[in-house]
């Protein structure tokens, strides 16, 4: 990747690069059951202050990548759900694969020991990705959700704290 290269905390303030980004990935229909973006203050309400990140080239948000409680419940509060969004315009070039290593690192040292994702199996690209960095597929979740009418599966992955 040429030119200047960070991942940082993501803050309100970047929201709408997020945001596009989020979108270009809800277009897809591969990403998400979501079928819009959500403002910043409901996404932030359902996500982990200490682990969202953005990655930044040459000022420009070009992915983001965060961690979701799966639950309230006090037993299950080291358990996050993971989001990686690249932008169209930067996959396939190691992005979502920088972001996903950062999220991991800030999740440990946030308390998480499990990370989960739930993939479309026609996301190939996320399923390679995930399972390079240590998810292990647990199960198909087969006519978990209907989107544009049509039943859709999901691929169960997790990755679980190594020491």
């Amino acid at each position: 990747m040429e030119g200047t290269f960070k991942i940082e905390t993501m803050c309100a303030d970047d929201w709408e690069e997020v945001r596009a980004i989020y979108l270009e990935g809800i277009a897809t229909g591969h990403a998400t059951f979501q079928k819009e973006a959500p403002s910043w203050e409901e996404w932030d309400l359902g996500h982990n202050a200490e682990c969202r990140i953005i990655a930044r080239l040459d000022g420009a948000v070009v992915g983001w990548a965060a961690v979701s409680p799966v639950s309230s419940r006090s037993v299950y509060a080291g358990v996050g759900e993971v989001s990686v969004y690249v932008s169209q315009n930067y996959n396939g070039k190691g992005m979502g694969s920088l972001l996903l290593r950062s999220l991991i690192e800030k999740s440990e040292q946030s308390g998480f020991w499990t990370l989960q994702s739930s993939i479309f199996p026609e996301n190939i690209g996320s399923l390679k990705l995930h399972i390079n960095h240590g998810f292990r597929e647990v199960g198909r979740r087969e006519r978990i959700g209907k989107m544009d009418g049509v039943w859709r599966d999901t691929i169960l992955l997790e990755r679980r704290k190594l020491s």
